[in-house]
């Protein structure tokens, strides 16, 4: 699976890099968790980063979900997944992603930190969708029930609206597959990650198209190292995380 990753490139180099514009609130995140607002590329806007949470919930959903992963193999079939495969394909940016693996000494689970020899950026295939949540019963009339509310209470993780509606909430899932051979050595599955030739067949080719590109991407230019366990806590961040730590 793919349940943590790092995204510290700096803008600059992001932007060149995807073509996109990251805007001024981008701050770099090296323990990006699920729950979070992080930047995706849509093919509807692919001109800049769309923030959106990580955890997806479909749109006929009566409540929130938080589905982090989608399984190449069922992703066009599943009904949480299919409407989003077909039409809202997204590029997650990316420059690592953690895997545990146990120990197998009774200490628990040691992360190792999966990424490219030089630390380039590169994208996670991803799906997204839009959610409405359910307008709540009423009881008793309110202003809210002429218009005058957003049927959103107090504390909501309301996000920006979209065509209108800021009750929408935008989420995405990152797709995974088969590992490659570094890979499997730490985890079962890992994030399709797309060569930079693919990420326009990604987002705009046809369904049949996208599906060739599900494959694991060769470890020959990928490392994995032991880090800090300190990355286990989804609140923690910064550049210690991603050191190397030596393992006895």
């Amino acid at each position: 699976m793919c349940g943590r990753y790092t995204l510290f490139t700096p803008a600059s180099t992001l932007e060149s890099r995807f073509g996109v514009t990251f805007g001024d609130d981008f701050e770099p995140s090296y323990n990006c968790a699920p729950g979070e607002d992080l930047p995706v590329v849509t093919g509807e806007d692919p001109d800049r980063v769309t923030r959106m949470t990580w955890g997806l919930t479909p749109s006929w959903a009566e409540e929130a979900f938080d589905l982090i992963n989608a399984r190449a193999e069922t992703v066009r079939e599943k009904r949480s997944f299919a409407d989003a495969y077909e039409s809202r394909r997204c590029l997650v940016p990316a420059d690592g992603f953690y895997e545990w693996v146990d120990g197998g000494d009774g200490t628990g689970s040691r992360p190792y930190r999966v990424a490219f020899e030089d630390d380039r950026p590169f994208a996670m295939a991803g799906i997204y969708e839009r959610w409405t949540p359910p307008e709540p019963e009423t009881t008793q009339t309110g202003l809210g029930a002429f218009g005058g509310g957003t049927g959103a209470g107090e504390g909501d993780n309301v996000k920006e609206g979209h065509r209108g509606d800021d009750r929408i909430r935008e989420t995405f899932t990152v797709v995974t597959t088969e590992p490659n051979d570094l890979v499997a050595d730490l985890h079962h599955r890992m994030a399709v990650i797309l060569a930079p030739d693919e990420e326009e067949r990604w987002l705009h080719g046809a369904p049949e198209q996208a599906a060739a590109l599900m494959d694991p991407f060769p470890a020959s230019e990928m490392e994995a190292y032991p880090v800090s366990t300190r990355v286990n806590a989804a609140g923690t961040d910064g550049p210690e995380l991603i050191a190397p730590v030596r393992v006895e």
